[in-house]
């Protein structure tokens, strides 16, 4: 009997750690003017990035019921079941649209939706850890308290490079965002309670990454440990180097920003998630 695992694409796992594992993605929709695209099939980072730079901003929904109940309705006879772990329920309606997905799927087998209350890597490394469970023979119990718990584990610190695409999300006003570059600050970005919040101003790109690395080295004992850029590789390298002073280095997981939080951060984005003990 397995236990099969599933997510949205704003999880922000790597293609080749989805495969290795065998976790199943449910891409997000992400719309430019008329033109729709799967993120993570019809668009990869790069060419939804390149595409952002244009004057049409583009905007992002949660997969339909009937995505999830695809995927849902997809397993054979020897599954146990499957948990689902999705963008936190207070940032988009997968949860919503995952729950309707798994009455489509008629009781194929046993399902639990899990609000995971982040996105991003964040997300992402409750995915993994999950699918490692599965893999491991875990049952569908052991992995659902698991996850729960580990939600609870989760810590998430970043820098925007610059606030341009949170105007142009109307996430943040013009007169705001011209104030921080007349001030030449940056915002750092946490999560609280399952929504996206400000951590405070840098006045450099440096200061903000020293300032990731302090977060780091105060959350104690860690267990995963994991950063997410938008088209910076260098500097999520450079991340990676000051962290490893902190967690094995070759642990760390890098990854590429997708178009969820990408879409409010553009290119320049850099993010740390971590699960501590």
């Amino acid at each position: 009997m397995t236990v099969r695992i599933v997510t949205d694409s704003t999880s922000d796992i790597p293609s080749s750690l989805i495969g290795e594992l065998g976790i199943k993605v449910v891409p997000v929709i992400v719309r430019f003017g008329k033109q729709e695209f799967r993120s993570g099939i019809d668009l990869t980072p790069q060419e939804f990035y390149t595409r952002l730079a244009s004057e049409i901003h583009p905007h992002t929904s949660q997969p339909a019921p009937e995505d999830f109940a695809k995927v849902f309705r997809e397993p054979g006879p020897d599954c146990e079941g499957i948990i689902c772990v999705n963008i936190s329920a207070k940032l988009s309606g997968a949860v919503n649209s995952a729950n309707q997905g798994k009455i489509l799927a008629e009781g194929k087998c046993p399902i639990e939706v899990v609000d995971s209350r982040f996105n991003s890597i964040g997300l992402g490394i409750i995915v993994i850890k999950a699918a490692k469970l599965a893999r491991s023979g875990a049952s569908l119990p052991q992995i659902v308290d698991a996850v729960k718990s580990d939600i609870e584990k989760i810590r998430m610190l970043g820098i925007f490079d610059t606030m341009k695409y949170l105007v142009r999300g109307g996430r943040v006003s013009l007169i705001r965002a011209s104030a921080a570059r007349i001030l030449n600050v940056k915002p750092m970005l946490t999560f609280r309670d399952g929504e996206v919040a400000q951590a405070g101003l840098v006045r450099s790109y440096d200061k903000g990454i020293s300032k990731i690395v302090d977060f780091v080295r105060n959350q104690g004992k860690i267990l995963d440990l994991a950063i997410a850029h938008s088209m910076v590789p260098e500097r999520a390298a450079e991340l990676k180097s000051r962290l490893g002073e902190l967690f094995p280095a070759d642990n760390i997981l890098v990854t590429e920003l997708g178009p969820a939080l990408g879409v409010h951060g553009g290119p320049g984005v850099l993010l740390v998630a971590l699960r501590k003990d």
